[in-house]
């Protein structure tokens, strides 16, 4: 790529364009995975995000891949032939999966996002630029979508400028489990099941009593009550099935019950291969 010439203005208030980004937790994981094996003299990654474009013009991210890459105050070299490569196999697997855009680690933009914004313009319109914050500073992981808008004066570019977009980002429970182990810096070992259940309760309760102080508090005049709120509560509490204390405590029980059942027969299983194992190296060495 050629040298670094671009002016970069990047705003952080979100875009008011209809463009809107939705990713998958897997393209977060991997990012923070190829984070983790980055070559020593690597301060960021970068790499390519691959999804689809959704009726409503929402960006479907589903899938990523790094791209090596040498980086330096001046200019950029991106290896262009690994990156199509990849693209290749990865399209083997998943047709319907394209290039949306690509991402990088760190927050906000660089002087040499303009350059690389450039490269993959021409693969894809519109290409989307995602960042994640892969240091999770204060436990948080800042991650934002922006798009570039060229600057013009006459016929010549004289900046890149990054207007952030909306980013929705949802987990289904377990997910979420697991980004936040990923937001610590160092765990002494991963929750069982029963240990995730226990926070994922812990986390309900906590929601619960947030409902009910809201609640409260409307109902003494103290806040202003909000018609899509109220909306959105009843709506919850009617899609609850009408269990009785007994009859719920009894399903609890019988999927708990259930649930170390299995772990009993996959404990069984595994050491019946271990000792399956262990006989059949007997008998060869016999």
């Amino acid at each position: 790529m050629a040298a670094n010439e671009h002016t970069v203005l990047q705003f952080n208030t979100p875009s008011t364009a209809s463009l809107s980004v939705k990713v998958h937790p897997l393209v977060i994981f991997n990012i923070c995975d190829c984070y983790v094996r980055r070559p020593d003299q690597a301060e960021r990654v970068i790499g390519t995000l691959l999804g689809s474009v959704l009726p409503d013009g929402t960006v479907d991210i589903r899938n990523s891949y790094a791209v090596p890459h040498t980086e330096s105050s001046e200019q950029v070299a991106l290896d262009i032939e690994y990156h199509h490569n990849m693209l290749v196999s990865h399209q083997k697997v998943n047709p319907k999966e394209v290039i949306v855009g690509w991402y990088s680690t760190g927050l906000g933009v660089t002087g040499g996002s303009a350059l690389i914004h450039d490269f993959y313009s021409r693969e894809v319109p519109n290409p989307v630029h995602l960042t994640v914050d892969t240091g999770f500073r204060n436990g948080e992981g800042t991650i934002k979508a922006y798009i570039s808008v060229n600057l013009a004066l006459v016929d010549r570019q004289i900046a890149a400028q990054f207007q952030e977009i909306p980013l929705d980002l949802r987990m289904i429970e377990a997910e979420r489990l697991g980004y936040d182990i990923l937001k610590t810096t160092a765990v002494d070992k991963l929750p069982n099941d029963l240990e995730g259940m226990e926070v994922t309760m812990e986390r309900l309760l906590a929601l619960i009593d947030d409902v009910y102080k809201h609640v409260d508090d409307v109902v003494e005049g103290r806040v202003a009550a909000e018609n899509s709120i109220g909306r959105f509560i009843a709506d919850t509490v009617a899609s609850l099935p009408k269990l009785s204390p007994p009859a719920f405590n009894k399903l609890v029980n019988d999927s708990l019950q259930d649930q170390l059942l299995l772990l009993y027969l996959s404990s069984i299983t595994r050491t019946q291969l271990g000792l399956a194992e262990k006989l059949n190296t007997a008998a060869q060495m016999l």
